[in-house]
């Protein structure tokens, strides 16, 4: 009999685990000739999360929990539930249920046709306001910035199988992109569709700094465009200073007149110039923090020991 593992990482989402718990239950019930499992990943929940998984886990031994020393963050708790789950595929989902569960079947239907990796895809999505356009943003400029296209609209949401989850389990750097890593292992890719819900209850417990982190550990950790890009922009910059500055060099060597440069054409060019160096640094400032990272060589994530 083939063995599932669903990994979900929860931080203070005592208000969603009932009914998060109830629907993969029914569902994966339904699904014929399979032992399931569901790992829950606490990031350092200060409501009664944990506790709550554990008193559902003495009724049902197919719920546990892995608990975290503090909150680490969303792609080191799911890290970790790949490190520890042991199933010949390994789902990965978030607690909110903005990821239907209901889609699994489909999932572990395309698995077994062959699939290693099952993708899924959003057809539609409920967020709205400054995220809803971020996540729009994010999808269009990180197709443009990155060495290799990423599918749209897929998050961690999807199925691995073993051989994948190994191969990810190699990868250890420390600014980690999991969508982005799922598929620069490569693998048999095939696609779900799917509409994404609102949130069961509750807030979102990712911030706006550090979904803007996510974005830019999205792009800079599988690109080099936006270094190449700064240095093709410099040349451009460079090579037209120098063609204006040999045009009055010539004016003033043939004796024509020339204007004075105005004061609000030199702030501008000193601001315009002076704001492109400061991008440029701070690009630069990025790759080197991601190195300083790397070269640190911390651990991704800390057990508490009393899970």
């Amino acid at each position: 009999m083939q063995s599932l593992v669903v990994v979900t990482p929860v931080f203070n989402e005592a208000e969603t685990l009932p009914e998060l718990i109830d629907r993969l239950t029914q569902t994966l019930d339904g699904v014929e000739d399979l032992a399931w499992s569901v790992l829950f990943v606490d990031d350092g929940s200060r409501d009664a999360t944990a506790q709550m998984i554990t008193e559902h886990g003495s009724k049902d031994g197919r719920f546990s929990v892995l608990r975290l020393s503090r909150n680490f963050g969303h792609q080191a708790a799911l890290t970790a539930g790949l490190d520890h789950a042991q199933g010949d595929a390994v789902v990965l989902m978030d607690a909110d249920l903005q990821d239907p569960p209901e889609v699994l079947p489909e999932m572990i239907a395309a698995w077994r046709d062959g699939h290693q990796v099952i993708l899924a895809a959003r057809r539609s999505r409920q967020d709205s306001g400054l995220r809803g356009l971020g996540f729009k943003l994010f999808h269009r400029f990180q197709g443009v910035l990155t060495d290799f296209q990423i599918p749209p609209n897929t998050g961690i949401f999807g199925l691995l199988d073993r051989r994948v989850v190994e191969a990810l389990r190699g990868l250890t750097e420390r600014n980690r992109f999991l969508p982005g890593l799922r598929h620069w292992v490569g693998f048999d890719r095939f696609t779900v569709y799917y509409d994404r819900q609102a949130r069961a209850g509750g807030e979102p417990k990712q911030s706006l700094v550090r979904l803007i982190k996510y974005a830019v550990d999205g792009i800079l950790s599988f690109s080099y465009k936006p270094l190449r890009i700064m240095t093709y922009t410099g040349c451009v910059v460079s090579l037209l200073g120098f063609s204006i500055g040999g045009y009055f060099i010539a004016k003033r060597l043939l004796g024509f007149e020339t204007a004075e440069v105005g004061f609000t054409t030199l702030v501008t060019l000193i601001v315009t110039l002076g704001g492109m160096q400061l991008l440029a640094v701070g690009i630069l400032g990025e790759y080197l923090a991601r190195i300083y990272d790397e070269v640190k060589n911390r651990p991704l994530y800390v057990l508490r020991g009393d899970g």
